[in-house]
């Protein structure tokens, strides 16, 4: 090999280098802007009772040798969760009332059943024989009563008699072997109010998505590998982007709605989704989904395309922004903080 050949390589080589240095600024540089404009909020306190969904999870823990139990909680609890009571405007409560105090390890198995009513949560408050309330259950304290608070409405429609029966059927039957006083509000007065709260959420739920139509099928990993390149984070067979405030903003999926983890078939479209009322306020929400959007794209040589299969106009990110600062006063009248416990409830 002549000297000549030597000098070209190790040119081609020191060009190379610094194409890959450049790519790599240009990315950090990207990635920087992009969380230095998602808006940072102080936390919610209603946002203390989400164990899944937009916060970290916390798994129930007890100190010492006792033996853990579902939906227990103890020194270690989720902070702030003994401050919850259920939420009269989007909750029916039953409630039991012991004949003597009971002791945690022998209640907290005896309400798994309880958990659900059809598709709709039923969150389980108890109160110990000093009168302080808490939704975790201390196996070594006594207890003297039994909330269950039952969602009335959620994406799957108004809580229907035939879940409410479910869960009070099994409520009775529980107080029947534990020999209890059980009170409940009637069938009829349950259905009507779940109907309402229905009325009012479907006017308040709102989605705004974009797809990214890549040109070509590209393999799950490439594509994964890109958006968390971008500061995406795996969440939930999905990707989210996470603001500084730690709640989810929007999040990325294949738009054949597979797990990203799922199979090995390729990927061909991808969907951007700002989900509203599960989002915190943001002036600049769907602007921000799609400038991170287009950078993607970019990556992945995509187009970026709304609803309507059409290229996204120029402005529309602003036009839709204003739209929504009207769809963010509308939740905030009816109770509902964007991002809130409520919402995180209610809309799912």
């Amino acid at each position: 090999m002549s000297e000549l050949q030597i000098y070209l390589i190790i040119l081609g080589a020191a060009v190379i280098l610094l194409l890959l240095g450049f790519n790599w600024f240009q990315d950090l540089r990207v990635r920087k802007r992009m969380q230095a404009e998602v808006p940072k909020i102080d936390q919610d306190p209603l946002l203390s009772d989400v164990a899944v969904g937009d916060r970290v999870r916390r798994e129930p823990a007890l100190g010492g040798s006792a033996v853990v139990l579902p939906f227990t909680g103890g020194a270690n609890a989720v902070p702030g969760a003994n401050d919850q009571e259920p939420d009269s405007a989007t909750e029916v409560v039953i409630e039991m009332t012991f004949q003597g105090p009971m002791n945690g390890e022998d209640l907290a198995p005896l309400l798994i059943p309880l958990r659900a009513a059809g598709r709709k949560a039923v969150r389980i408050f108890v109160q110990n024989t000093e009168g302080q309330h808490a939704q975790q259950i201390d196996p070594q304290d006594l207890y003297s009563s039994v909330q269950l608070a039952v969602l009335l409405a959620n994406r799957s429609g108004p809580l229907t008699a035939i879940e409410w029966s479910q869960i009070f059927n099994r409520a009775q039957t529980l107080a029947d072997q534990l020999e209890c006083a059980l009170e409940a509000p009637e069938q009829q007065q349950v259905v009507e109010l779940a109907q309402r709260l229905d009325q009012l959420c479907e006017g308040l739920d709102t989605q705004v998505g974009l797809t990214l139509l890549l040109t070509g099928v590209r393999s799950v990993s490439e594509v994964s590998d890109a958006a968390q390149a971008m500061g995406f984070v795996a969440y939930q067979g999905r990707f989210a982007w996470f603001g500084d405030h730690g709640f989810v903003c929007f999040t990325l999926s294949r738009a054949d709605e597979e797990p990203f983890d799922a199979g090995m078939a390729g990927v061909d479209r991808l969907s951007l989704l700002l989900d509203v009322p599960r989002s915190p306020v943001d002036t600049r929400a769907f602007g921000r989904m799609a400038e991170i959007g287009y950078e993607l794209a970019r990556r992945l040589g995509a187009e970026l395309i709304d609803d309507q299969d059409r290229a996204l106009q120029p402005g529309a990110e602003i036009l839709i922004d204003e739209q929504l600062k009207t769809v963010y006063v509308n939740l905030e009248h009816a109770g509902f903080n964007a991002g809130g416990a409520r919402a995180l409830r209610v809309f799912i």
